[in-house]
């Protein structure tokens, strides 16, 4: 009879998650793992597979809370959707610039370092970020209704876009541009998306 499991799962894979993201799939090691979640190897093999089964996990856990966000900040009923979509830019602005470590995000870097021959994260952050241009492309369309930006814009390709720019931050502030100058690119693209007739 197999004994139960005295771990919760979710804590083991969160604490997984962080080390993965701090130092990139590669550079973890098993032994990292162990150390960090507590659990020794036959036990890590037991519940997740291997390395890559337990990375898979975590990266699972990080996109699906990463998506969670992102659809509370473009849903939020409390305000018009163009008001949240030019929210979100913002956020993810402010968000981009108090990463003082500069850690970035776990689905750009898993993509950096695996997507060319890891199938299996190719098509999670693929997925990933075609939720996000949908969730965007919505509040455009919604946004569109109400008037406040141009019916003739394509809404996939603006969605698209902003998605662009909001990742291009994130390379932009690893590479040493000031906090300042990504919020001022914020209020900048904000501007240059096409207003609807006054």
């Amino acid at each position: 009879m197999a004994r139960p499991r005295k771990f919760d799962e979710s804590d083991v894979v969160a604490a997984a998650r962080d080390e993965f993201w701090s130092r990139g799939y590669a550079a973890t090691s098993v032994d990292d793992l162990t150390s960090v979640t507590g659990l020794g190897k036959g036990s890590l093999y037991g519940a997740f597979g291997d390395k890559h089964g337990l990375f898979m996990r975590a990266l699972d856990d990080y996109i699906g809370i990463a998506l969670d966000g992102v659809r509370a900040q473009l849903r939020d009923p409390a305000y018009s959707a163009y008001d949240r979509l030019t929210r979100h830019i913002r956020a993810q602005a402010r968000e981009i610039a108090a990463d003082k470590s500069r850690r970035g995000c776990m689905m750009a870097k898993s993509a950096a370092e695996l997507s060319a021959t890891d199938e299996t994260v190719e098509r999670a952050v693929e997925h990933a970020y075609a939720t996000w241009m949908t969730e965007l492309a919505d509040c455009i369309k919604e946004a569109q209704r109400d008037r406040t930006i141009d019916k003739k814009q394509n809404p996939q390709a603006l969605a698209t876009t902003l998605l662009a720019f909001m990742r291009g931050q994130e390379a932009l502030h690893k590479g040493g541009v000031k906090s300042t100058q990504l919020k001022a690119s914020a209020e900048r693209m904000i501007a240059l998306i096409p207003a609807g007739p006054k």
